[in-house]
């Protein structure tokens, strides 16, 4: 008797367990939200008109020094003056550095001696060998000692002329990385001189846009911290390989004003005009989904969105101008693509 009341316990307890997991799936099925396929989505619609591809566009970019170089010793020594400091404007030619060239002027003054003693020497020994009272030898070995003695002449000299520091051009000391009786050496930078009476601009465009750039062609630009200050720049490089992001640099080189009010890292922006003279389809760059290699977009017909390829010529800021795919009159989608699939039912949100 025991244990049949021990058996009818189990099945009782698998019983309602049995119908407590039924429950637990009917109410989690209950949560779960169910998404109806056939229902329509609201979606922003344009129709595809044939329009002149123009308009005007920007690019934003930094301006930098043309020309900017740390200049080294070319030999070794103690820096005995400094005739510049930090922010000082500089002429091309101009003294920068003094370095101590008292040892070479001591070794120029002994070669010099011991030339002025070997012409001497040369002098006496024409007379002679002219008499044959010497062998020719002699006054050979002579004439080569003087022209030795005169190429280390003209090597200290050189040495000496190199202890002075010139500027290579023009420009403002921006760094002064040393100070007097400090040891200068080849390849130690010792101060940065840097020239922005010409400036190089640079933006990073896509590769789309590099059709918008010209070699040796002017553009407007402006400094965003002087906005009424029209600037033209000439592209001087249009980059042949991007970067990671798969933009392209182009560069510009800009004169500056006057008083050289743009200064070096400061941003502006380039303005390019586009001018088509035939007309073509232009849709807006939103309605494209997709990869750049098999761009597509949504076009609806009869209600329904339905998925199609096409193929991009260029991009003009943020327009596509189209090749095939699409033609004027169709219906496509520019915004909306939230739960949007192909042959999904929409409604326009116009509508």
């Amino acid at each position: 008797m025991k244990k049949l009341t021990g058996i009818l316990i189990l099945i009782a307890l698998a019983v309602l367990i049995v119908v407590q997991l039924k429950g637990n799936k009917e109410i989690s099925e209950n949560r779960i939200y169910q998404y109806d396929k056939e229902q329509e989505i609201i979606v922003h619609t344009e129709k595809v008109q044939l329009s002149y591809g123009k308009g005007n566009y920007s690019f934003t970019g930094t301006f930098e020094a043309f020309k900017e170089v740390k200049i080294n010793a070319d030999v070794q020594g103690k820096i005995v003056k400094m005739y510049v400091d930090e922010g000082a404007s500089v002429k091309k030619g101009q003294n920068l550095i003094k370095l101590d060239d008292q040892l070479l002027k001591l070794q120029l003054q002994s070669v010099e001696a011991q030339i002025e003693g070997l012409e001497a020497d040369v002098k006496r020994y024409t007379v002679l060998s002219e008499a044959d009272a010497i062998q020719g030898v002699k006054l050979e070995k002579t004439l080569l000692g003087l022209k030795t003695a005169k190429i280390q002449r003209q090597t200290l000299l050189e040495t000496i002329a190199k202890t002075t520091i010139k500027a290579p051009f023009s420009g403002i000391v921006t760094m002064k990385m040393t100070e007097i009786g400090a040891f200068a050496a080849p390849g130690m930078p010792l101060v940065m001189l840097t020239d922005i009476s010409n400036l190089k601009f640079t933006v990073n465009v896509s590769e789309n846009d590099l059709s918008l750039f010209e070699m040796n062609k002017s553009y407007n630009l402006k400094a965003d911290l002087f906005s009424d200050l029209e600037l033209k720049g000439e592209v001087i490089l249009i980059g042949s390989k991007g970067n990671m992001g798969n933009s392209f640099p182009v560069h510009f080189k800009v004169e500056n004003t006057a008083k050289t009010a743009i200064k070096s890292k400061m941003f502006g922006e380039v303005s390019v005009d586009v001018t088509g003279d035939d007309k073509s389809i232009l849709i807006p760059s939103s309605a494209i989904i997709g990869s750049n290699i098999q761009p597509q977009v949504y076009m609806v017909k009869e209600g329904k969105a339905v998925l199609h390829n096409v193929s991009i010529s260029r991009r003009i800021g943020n327009k596509a101008v189209i090749e095939n795919g699409v033609a004027e009159g169709d219906e496509i989608v520019t915004s909306g693509f939230i739960n949007l699939f192909d042959g999904a039912n929409v409604i326009n949100s116009k509508n």
